[in-house]
């Protein structure tokens, strides 16, 4: 069982690869219009950390900002304007003020490690070589090993004059503080859930995109990269149904989790948690504003009726937990097989 596919990360030092100029997606352009007011007036902080879930468009944000730092004639909107030879540049993906640090592609461990950040700071210590400022875009930077982060401490402490450390993350938990306090702290929103359809309808007209976008949590650019496989979405079906069962008396649960080997664990544990949340929603009131699984809600309903809203709590909690402890590489089998004994050990009272 693969680890959660995550969105794609630069490489461990290096120029950006060649993109197309982005523009801020439309739940982000109040964001967009601070940075450019406090650009246009000399505002503009040198340290940012631009955080939120997966798919809301945090990287397109941190592009779009370099790109318009980077061109010396930006538009009235503050984008670059995709004309002036350091735009060429840019898309080409080589544009020398233009740093991209991320995890080293050779390491199991996805970290960024103390190499990178040094090698990092050896060139963002350079005044820019052409364009007003030198960027540097960090990501993930909640991958950060600490002694990666204690050396990026340091450049944040004494950036030089006209460069801009642009962090981008989905767990600033995992920051250190000192780094959190000496950035500033940007959140990218999950949109309107009217908003984030219209804006998804307008890229791929599909009726399905209500249920796609709440087994997204909201996060249009994952809906988005999600319809592109539909294998996961019949995964999904088997899951719970599979899930369902154990909670009527009906299936093995060791013989379950074996029947999921083909399935990305991290799908697995998002559809439970999802489930869980559901559950624990249906058995407080029987038409709550919000479902993860709305296409399930009548089987949901039912098995909420009778389900230990206590001993649901604790279920969800060991869940999450999982879900944490799959991403050190542990046996992903062993971790289901215990929550799926677990939850027959909860639900054996309804059969």
């Amino acid at each position: 069982m693969s680890a959660t596919r995550r969105e794609s990360a630069p490489l461990h030092v290096a120029g950006p690869s060649p993109r197309a100029f982005e523009r801020p997606l439309p739940w982000t352009e109040s964001i967009w219009s601070h940075l450019h007011a406090a650009r246009a007036s000399g505002r503009l902080a040198q340290g940012l950390l631009i955080f939120g879930p997966n798919g809301l468009g945090k990287r397109v944000l941190a592009r779009a900002l370099a790109q318009s730092l980077l061109c010396p004639t930006p538009n009235v909107q503050g984008l670059a304007c995709g004309r002036c030879a350091d735009c060429r540049l840019l898309a080409a993906g080589s544009h020398p003020d233009l740093i991209a640090v991320g995890p080293d592609p050779e390491s199991k461990s996805g970290e960024i490690p103390i190499d990178a950040v040094r090698q990092f700071a050896e060139r963002e210590s350079l005044t820019p070589s052409r364009a007003p400022y030198k960027v540097a875009l960090i990501d993930p930077a909640d991958r950060l090993n600490q002694a990666a982060a204690n050396a990026l401490l340091k450049t944040l402490e004494e950036p030089t004059e006209h460069s801009l450390l642009c962090l981008i993350a989905e767990r600033i938990g995992r920051l250190p503080a000192t780094i959190r306090s000496r950035c500033l702290l940007i959140q990218v929103p999950i949109p309107d859930e009217a908003a984030a359809l219209s804006w998804l309808a307008s890229r791929e007209p599909r009726p399905d995109w209500p249920l796609r976008l709440r087994l997204a949590h909201g996060a249009p650019l994952r809906a988005l990269a999600d319809s592109a496989d539909d294998t996961w979405m019949e995964q999904r079906v088997q899951c719970l149904r599979d899930f369902l069962e154990i909670a009527r008396g009906r299936a093995d649960p060791v013989a379950v989790v074996g029947r999921w080997n083909e399935i990305d664990t991290g799908r697995i544990l998002d559809w439970l948690a999802g489930v869980m949340v559901d559950l624990l929603r249906l058995g407080v009131c029987a038409t709550p504003p919000r479902l993860d699984h709305p296409d399930r809600r009548d089987e949901l309903l039912a098995l909420a009726q009778g389900l230990d809203l206590a001993a649901g709590h604790r279920f969800l909690k060991r869940i999450l937990e999982a879900r944490a402890l799959g991403e050190r590489n542990l046996n992903q089998q062993l971790l289901l097989e215990s929550l799926a004994i677990d939850w027959a050990r909860i639900t054996s009272r309804h059969h």
